[in-house]
């Protein structure tokens, strides 16, 4: 397999300081390069979501699960193998999000739920097109919709 290299086009600061399971929430920027022209942000202002893809920085390459393993270890939800998860036991654990834009202020993207943590890097980023969103019904098992019931915290929506 070939490899790739990359480097981080911005970092996430603020937010929160330690990666938890749930009750994510609050804000916090997205800072990107600053050797980057600040035209590389212009329109995205008019986009209420971005994707962004950034590194678990925390998780040590130790974390790696290749696996069937219990979402959480809970013997209550069916083993699944490590591309069912979405977590930082993946192979190069990278994580992609979905927060809200709440405004742009030069290289600055200030956002909301974003579950990443101060100093993740940040590989990319894009607005997010409802257009490039699923097609037709989106399915999935129980087990997310019992294991996620609290991982925002609407209290700071």
């Amino acid at each position: 397999m070939e490899s790739l290299e990359i480097t981080p086009i911005g970092t996430v600061v603020g937010g929160r300081t330690e990666p938890t399971d749930d009750h994510w929430g609050g804000t916090a920027i997205i800072r990107l390069n600053s050797d980057f022209p600040v035209e590389v942000v212009q329109g995205l202002e008019e986009f209420s979501h971005l994707l962004v893809v950034w590194h678990f920085h925390l998780a040590s390459p130790n974390d790696v699960a290749l696996h069937a393993r219990s979402p959480r270890n809970n013997p209550q939800w069916p083993e699944t193998g490590t591309f069912a998860h979405r977590n930082h036991r993946r192979p190069n654990q990278l994580a992609e999000s979905f927060p809200r834009l709440l405004k742009v202020d030069g290289l600055d993207l200030h956002v909301t739920d974003m579950d990443a943590v101060d100093g993740s890097p940040v590989f990319d980023l894009a607005p997010y097109f409802k257009e490039m969103g699923p097609r037709g019904e989106v399915c999935e098992p129980t087990w997310p919709g019992e294991m996620l019931a609290d991982y925002w915290d609407d209290s700071q929506s």
